[in-house]
């Protein structure tokens, strides 16, 4: 399903933007960074936005689609 596919893109994205940020996936390692990423910047197109608020907007956007919300059936 179409629905099931845009999950999978938003939990790729954050698992990349994760990855980037913090150079791993362990998530004691990366809880305990997060106040030093939290300063950070993201620039894509002209766009800058705080690092840990695009990771949990691509977080949240997975398990929405992921979870098949009522709005995101086709």
């Amino acid at each position: 399903m179409l629905v099931n596919r845009i999950g999978d893109l938003g939990l790729a994205l954050s698992i990349c933007s994760v990855f980037l940020t913090f150079k791993t996936l362990d998530y004691s390692i990366v809880f305990s960074l997060a106040n030093f990423a939290s300063e950070t910047n993201f620039s894509f197109l002209s766009f800058n936005a705080d690092r840990l608020s695009i990771i949990t907007f691509f977080i949240f956007w997975g398990a929405l689609g992921k979870s098949a919300q009522i709005g995101l059936h086709i």
